[in-house]
């Protein structure tokens, strides 16, 4: 499907900025709005930080990239939406990685006392160095 097509199927009308987005979050990664706006502002003539916001608002909202925010870091973006996977996160340098869920389903989407609250979406986020701040961390030693 193409990303004219994957707008239009989630009701959103095709703008160029839009498309820009998509294709900068297509790319992966776990991308802050600033990277974001550099990237899309090299594919379009003009576009302010503004509507940026607003179309990555607009591609959450309709399931077309997912927001996370791990502790004590910015915003973050992604194209990978509508499966149950998680993330690991390294505390020294803050490299984010995607982990798939081991249970393939979403068994945390169904917590023992929800308290009235229809579930539809868990995060978990997983801490600990990557490889290099590990290795980084020997040297040190």
């Amino acid at each position: 499907m193409t990303s004219e097509e994957l707008l239009r199927s989630r009701g959103l009308r095709v703008t160029r900025p839009r498309l820009a987005v998509l294709e900068v979050l297509a790319d992966g990664g776990h991308l802050e709005v600033d990277e974001i706006l550099q990237r899309v502002r090299r594919r379009l003539d003009s576009v302010s930080t503004q509507a940026v916001y607003d179309v990555l608002g607009a591609l959450a909202r309709a399931g077309l990239s997912r927001r996370i925010e791990p502790a004590g870091s910015p915003a973050l973006y992604e194209a990978r939406t509508g499966d149950n996977h998680h993330h690991v996160v390294c505390r020294g340098c803050g490299e984010i990685a995607d982990i798939d869920c081991v249970h393939g389903s979403a068994p945390c989407l169904e917590p023992n006392n929800a308290h009235g609250f229809e579930v539809d979406e868990a995060e978990v986020t997983f801490w600990g160095l990557c490889p290099s701040c590990q290795q980084r961390r020997s040297g040190d030693q």
